[in-house]
């Protein structure tokens, strides 16, 4: 699934869960390439939810959101289309 960001230097996110939400893959599209494979390798095997409760709400400095932060609306987005 993509999930095209909002507010951020990425444009994208390409997110692959298992069906009972533990996350296969993420992929940033641009962005800081060391935070944003970082971020994507620290919740690979996760559960969605745990990584959401994780993400959610973190901020980029003066903006509103960051890249963690949209990982968890993908993640959101990901969960509803499997279910």
């Amino acid at each position: 699934m993509l999930y095209k960001t909002k507010g951020t230097c990425s444009v994208g996110i390409v997110v692959e869960l298992e069906p009972d939400h533990t996350i296969r893959n993420v992929e940033f599209i641009g962005g800081c390439s060391g935070n944003t494979q970082g971020v994507a390798s620290l919740v690979k095997g996760m559960k969605a939810e745990d990584a959401i409760s994780r993400l959610k709400g973190i901020r980029c400095g003066s903006k509103p959101t960051s890249c963690p932060d949209q990982l968890s609306k993908a993640l959101e987005q990901a969960m509803k289309e499997t279910a």
